[in-house]
Order: structure tokens, then C-alpha cells, then sequence
């Protein structure tokens, strides 16, 4: 799975809950932040407008879809989709009182704003091929970033009118990184050695390398998979049992421990995909491979009287 291998703390604040680092200025965000499709509207039209104008053509209505550009484009630029989504009239406005959905304040100034600066759609951010290189955006603040990363940071928290916190204390960042890291809280040991260690380091870049070699430590740790492999089993259902009355054991442990290594392994995001979904299917197959397809199998079991045996209860 991509992952930085070293690490300094600027980007670990990033890494762990940046908006907990943050300040406003003036307790207000000053400036505007333009609109992104992908990022601000298509959450919207998905949430509110699909489930009647989308790719479901049996709920479909009106023949209408907000899912496809060329679609929707006559709709927005008549006017009628503001003044739907803007209407109090219960027989015009949009979603319709009946679907038990309704757009916020908030909503309705975003899907507005979106359609004053021409209701450009952008394909999903999936699908979108990775840029070669990206310009290093301007900052006011040139002191802070301490890595090309950290200048993104800046330059979003100033188009919002905030700033960086101060920088955390030794220990509390150790402690953050430990958690972010492996789900772990440092031990008595990590603690003394990199107490004796910022002790030793009499330079700025000293300190540096001192954050850089504990964060290296951590990722390869085996509780670095560990960790990383909770979100994505709990994503993937997986169990120890049946799930049903009976919870049965249901051995799965060895598809687990395989997440496990594959985060520990640093296996590419999109062979630990396809390995799940189709790696019997690939020429060859290794077990590995095999194995990881118990993805597939990672469902709720049955063993009631009954059952047909070809349903793969």
C-alpha cells in the first residue's frame, strides 16, 4: 500500500487529525474557498438527487439524470434547477417532500455557487490518472513546511485564514505518532531511548533525524500492519464465526494474517485489490495469491436444516 517510509513531524501531523492542530484567525474563515465538484457537490447530488435522477433507470424520473453532464446541462442552464432546490412550494421544489431528503442552507449556497461558476462536472477522482509532477503552491509562511508536503498544508490553511499550532512537545508527539502509527501507546523503553536520544541531539537537524528514524521504526514494526489491517477487515466483514444463532468458529484467521503482511509488505494498493478479488484467476497463482481471495468468503455462514449444499451456505 503507498506509504511514506520516512516521515518527519510535519507531515505526521497530517497524517494524525490535522484539524486538531489547527487555529482560526479571528475566530472566522475570512476567505472563500471555491467550490470543487468532486470534493463538494458530487457528495450532494449523490445523497439528494440520485436515488430519482441517477443511474438507477427504474427509479428514474422525468427521464432526467444529475449523474451525467450532457443530461443535466439542460436543466441547469434554464434555470429550473435552482429555482427547484430555492422553491417552498411543496409541489415544485426538489427532493420532493415525499422522499424525506431536503438540502441545508448550506447545501443550496453550495449547489448555487457551483452553478454561477458554470456547473463544471469532473470525472470521478478515481479514475483520474496521476499527475507527473505538481507546482509547489506559494505560501506566505515559508518557515513551517519542513518537506514539500507541508507547503500544501499552508497554502490550504491560508486560503482559509488559519495557522499551524505551535509545535508539539518531544514526548507528546511521541506518543501521537505511536498511536497514529500502530494503534499502540510507546513503551517504557521507546520513551527513554528517545529521551536519551533529543537529549544527544544538539541541532535542529539532529532533531530531525532522531523524528525520522523513530518514525521508521514504527512503520516497520509488524503492529503497523496490525493496525492498518483493522479498518480494512472490519470493511471487508470479517469474523471469527458464523454471525448467525449458532456463531459457529468460522476459521478465516489465515485470510488475517495475510492483510497483515500485505500492509507489512508494502504491497502495492492495486495488487492487494486484485489479489483479493480474482488472485486464483491470475496465470499461475501463487498461494498467496489464493489465499487472499478469501475475500470473497468473508460473509455471513449458515448450517441450518434445509439448505440446498450448492448455495454455498
Amino acid at each position: 500500500m503507498i506509504r511514506i517510509v520516512s516521515i518527519g513531524r510535519a507531515t505526521l501531523l497530517v497524517v494524525s487529525s490535522v484539524l486538531l492542530t489547527l487555529t482560526t484567525v479571528n475566530g472566522s474563515v475570512a476567505q472563500e474557498i471555491a467550490v470543487d465538484f468532486n470534493r463538494d457537490i458530487r457528495p450532494v447530488l449523490s445523497d439528494k438527487c440520485f436515488f430519482c435522477h441517477g443511474p438507477d433507470a427504474d427509479n428514474r424520473a422525468a427521464d432526467l439524470r444529475f449523474d451525467v453532464e450532457e443530461d443535466a446541462r439542460d436543466s441547469i442552464e434554464s434555470g429550473e434547477f435552482v429555482d427547484r432546490i430555492l422553491s417552498d412550494d411543496p409541489d415544485y421544489i426538489m427532493p420532493k417532500p415525499e422522499s424525506h431528503l431536503s438540502l441545508t442552507e448550506k447545501e443550496k449556497e453550495l449547489l448555487q455557487q457551483w452553478v454561477e461558476d458554470g456547473a463544471h462536472y469532473d470525472q470521478h477522482w478515481a479514475f483520474v490518472p496521476l499527475r507527473a509532477s505538481v507546482a509547489l503552491p506559494t505560501v506566505t509562511d515559508g518557515q513551517w513546511p519542513k518537506q514539500p508536503l507541508d507547503r500544501f498544508v499552508v497554502s490550504r490553511l491560508e486560503q482559509a485564514s488559519m495557522k499551524p499550532t505551535t509545535e508539539a512537545p518531544p514526548l507528546r508527539w511521541l506518543r501521537r505518532v505511536s498511536f497514529d502509527l500502530t494503534g499502540l501507546p510507546p513503551t517504557e523503553s521507546d520513551i527513554e531511548n528517545f529521551q536519551r536520544q533529543m537529549t544527544a541531539a544538539t541541532t535542529a537537524a539532529a532533531r530531525e533525524s532522531v523524528y525520522s528514524s523513530v518514525t521508521d521504526r514504527l512503520l516497520a514494526s509488524e503492529s503497523w500492519g496490525q493496525h492498518m489491517a483493522v479498518s480494512w477487515l472490519d470493511a471487508a466483514r470479517y469474523a471469527d464465526s458464523y454471525g448467525y444463532q449458532s456463531d459457529k468458529l468460522n476459521t478465516q484467521w489465515p485470510y488475517r494474517d495475510w492483510v497483515v503482511k500485505a500492509f507489512n509488505d508494502n504491497l502495492p494498493y492495486d495488487q492487494f485489490l486484485t489479489w483479493q478479488l480474482a488472485g486464483d484467476m491470475l496465470e499461475n497463482p501463487t498461494t498467496e495469491q489464493k489465499l487472499a481471495t478469501a475475500f470473497n468468503r468473508i460473509h455471513r455462514l449458515n448450517n441450518e436444516g434445509g439448505r440446498f449444499s450448492k448455495s454455498g451456505g
